[in-house]
């Protein structure tokens, strides 16, 4: 995933929130539809691609190993998403361990050369994406962490998380930044489709009627949202090469599109 990543303008907001939301040590409300990026900017800004399987997957380390614990010093940032079951009870014990483990890695990190064994808390920030899976109780316990160890929190979600979030008082006077994540723009739309363009070994130009009938195409199927292009974009792959076909018209969208389960809502 991490190869593929485009920096989009909604990624560079969701980037310059995250910090702000860290250096103020507060709470903050990110949300968007689904499928806008926003998962994908938070794994992104927490280097958690790098860093999951190793923080998963406990056990002996490796020399690669420093690469990971330099992400993780870097973003300071630990990752999570509740299961639809998750209990409070859950999400406390997950989280304890995600931190435990993330600091350590920091730790060896930052001091390498340290006699000191003991593990120093360097987590900033806590991101939870799913957040509408939180019960009042989860939310309580959010709140009682970010009070008693000052570790800023954002929670990421769809839209009208911050109305269902303004019914718990105690948790919503603490929040400080609200951040609507939007899908790409026309311009943003035409930079990442010359990306894929550019991918399948072929050059996107505007002027061109049949491209700009393609571009057309795709941004009435997805309405620049950044998940069914990444859907998208293989199926159109997939017809060019059963058809033996060199140019992407209109027709190879619409035949893509129809492969797929597809829609904006």
């Amino acid at each position: 995933m991490s190869e593929r990543f485009i920096v989009t303008k909604e990624h560079r907001r969701f980037t310059e929130f995250a910090d702000s939301v860290r250096r103020g040590h507060t709470i903050g409300l990110c949300f968007g539809a689904a499928g806008v990026g926003k998962t994908v900017s938070a794994r992104r800004y927490a280097h958690w691609d790098k860093a999951h399987d190793l923080l998963a997957d406990w056990g002996p380390r490796s020399e690669d190993d420093v690469k990971v614990y330099a992400a993780l010093a870097k973003s300071r940032t630990v990752l999570y998403t509740p299961g639809v079951l998750t209990t409070p009870r859950l999400l406390r014990d997950d989280l304890n361990l995600a931190i435990s483990r993330t600091n350590i890695c920091i730790q060896e990190h930052v001091e390498a050369a340290a006699v000191s064994r003991r593990t120093k808390n360097y987590i900033q920030l806590i991101i939870v994406d799913e957040s509408e899976r939180l019960s009042p109780t989860a939310l309580e316990l959010l709140r009682d962490r970010y009070d008693r160890d000052n570790i800023a929190v954002i929670l990421i979600g769809m839209p009208g998380l911050e109305k269902q979030f303004s019914h718990y008082p105690q948790f919503y006077s603490r929040v400080g930044f609200a951040h609507h994540y939007r899908a790409l723009g026309n311009d943003e739309l035409l930079f990442v489709l010359q990306r894929h363009w550019r991918a399948l070994g072929k050059t996107l130009d505007p002027d061109d009627f049949t491209d700009a009938q393609a571009i057309a195409a795709i941004a009435r199927v997805t309405r620049g949202n950044f998940r069914l292009l990444e859907r998208l974009f293989p199926q159109i792959e997939r017809v060019l090469k059963i058809n033996e076909l060199q140019t992407i018209t209109n027709d190879v969208v619409e035949a893509a599109q129809s492969t797929l389960v597809i829609g904006v809502t």
